[in-house]
């Protein structure tokens, strides 16, 4: 059994911690799953990435600041490239984009999905060849999608009747024939928290499957005839580790698919089977490497079609946060140190929910470790919170640090490179960390940090 970020429920009471948190025998030591490829201790004990020790990042760069290690991000890039050779892996924009990221995935042979005009005009100015490029969204508007046709996006995957229609009257306007996939809702329950399960029949995304929808709107779009309709789409969460839902999601979409052949003697060419593969977070996580993934999703969509007598269909995934997660951790600064009456013991950072909403959204469990020194103190189980005016602003629920951790330390949170810089706001006006990339012992900034003249530029009142 694979753990998840829903298992472990912060209802552990003061020093005892969750179960699945073990006291270290070395407080300062690095779990490799856990940190991005390049990241080590130097030798005078501080964290050092791709060459460059986290203390000449914080000069230069300030706290808070999210690190992005080029190399790893690359390297995970090649990972899934090499897993699936001959099927067409789309980097997953929302879990972080910028034109940096673009030009890194774009020169690693990825596709991108993008859900938002606003990932699309990155994705675009990044470089990204259009062709390359999915287009998600379960309410595009007109505006979106006139660009995406402009702009000759490879896939656009239909959401509902109403963008069916919308994109269709686009289309003949322009006198297109753009290529779609129709997200299906499979009834999938997705073993991970609720509210990133999207294939249960109770939420926005996609055309039910058990309601009919879904093969009704198949079988508008090939009597109209003015959308190609290519395949399906089915994605039914994140940070999942079990592949037992993809299988139950290939024997439903593939069911559909055979229909669709039944009722209009058409076998459609491709499959996207989504994304959401996990990563590891803590100890508690075991995710699997991209080749066992590709073994067995191409087992679970061979042996389906065999029974559903289908040619095996073009396969496509969306790996997002299993590329940029472990690529990145955060850089804070320990502003206070605080012992609450024996109960637990606070460690306040210069960040928190504002650049990491994810401990307080989806109860999801970080690490972290002192990575401005080494350190001989014996290990203290501690809560790593922000400096918002919420009780809830904790980015890291459970840890062990060294007891004389102190104020002007550095503390580093790995694992943050999905859905911490693209979920980040401006919570109590604290403006937004920089994103920097380090290869070859050089840093660059690819992000900037937000000022408070950004703020106030948008205040006209």
């Amino acid at each position: 059994m694979r753990a998840h970020e829903a298992g472990a429920l912060h209802g552990d009471i003061g020093n005892r911690g969750p179960a699945w948190l073990r006291t270290p025998a070395d407080v300062n030591a690095l779990m490799p799953q856990l940190w991005p490829r390049n990241a080590t201790r130097g030798d005078d004990g501080a964290l050092v990435v791709a060459g460059l020790g986290v203390r000449d990042i914080a000069a230069e760069f300030g706290t808070p600041v999210y690190v992005l290690d080029e190399d790893d991000l690359r390297s995970r890039c090649r990972d899934f490239r090499a897993a699936f050779p001959t099927e067409d892996v789309y980097y997953a924009g929302k879990a972080f984009l910028c034109r940096a990221v673009v030009r890194m995935i774009a020169e690693e042979g990825m596709f991108l999905d993008v859900c938002s005009g606003g990932e699309l005009a990155v994705a675009l100015a990044g470089g990204m060849p259009p062709e390359r490029i999915g287009f998600h969204g379960n309410n595009k508007s007109v505006a979106e999608l006139t660009r995406a046709l402009d702009a000759g996006v490879g896939r656009i995957i239909v959401d509902s009747f109403a963008e069916i229609d919308r994109l269709s009257a686009l289309a003949r306007e322009r006198d297109v024939r753009p290529r779609v996939l129709i997200r299906v809702t499979v009834g999938v329950e997705a073993h991970t928290h609720e509210f990133i399960a999207t294939a249960h029949e109770d939420q926005k995304f996609g055309f039910s499957l058990a309601g009919g929808a879904a093969i009704a709107a198949a079988l508008r779009i090939l009597d109209e005839d003015v959308l190609e309709l290519r395949g399906l789409h089915s994605h039914i969460g994140s940070q999942i580790f079990d592949t037992s839902g993809f299988e139950v999601s290939a024997r439903r979409v593939l069911a559909l698919q055979a229909q669709i052949r039944d009722a209009r003697g058409v076998e459609l060419p491709e499959l996207d089977l989504g994304g959401g593969f996990g990563i590891a977070y803590t100890s508690q996580d075991d995710p699997a490497a991209p080749h066992d993934l590709a073994k067995r999703l191409r087992k679970i969509v061979d042996s389906e079609c065999a029974v559903e007598r289908l040619a095996v269909p073009h396969l496509s995934i969306e790996p997002g946060r299993a590329i940029v997660g472990p690529a990145v951790f955060t850089l804070y600064q320990v502003g206070t140190v605080k012992d609450v009456d024996g109960i637990r013991t606070y460690v306040s950072v210069d960040g928190g929910m504002s650049d990491n909403i994810r401990t307080a959204l989806y109860d999801a469990s970080y690490s972290a470790t002192l990575a401005s020194r080494a350190s001989a103190a014996e290990a203290m189980l501690a809560r790593v919170v922000g400096k918002h005016c919420e009780s809830g602003d904790i980015v890291v629920k459970d840890e062990f640090l060294p007891a004389d951790v102190q104020p002007g330390d550095l503390v580093a949170v790995p694992g943050t490179g999905a859905y911490c810089r693209s979920m980040a706001s401006n919570y109590n006006h604290v403006p937004r960390p920089p994103v920097v990339a380090v290869r070859d012992g050089q840093a660059r900034l690819i992000v900037r940090r937000e000022t408070e003249e950004d703020l106030l530029a948008l205040d006209v009142g």
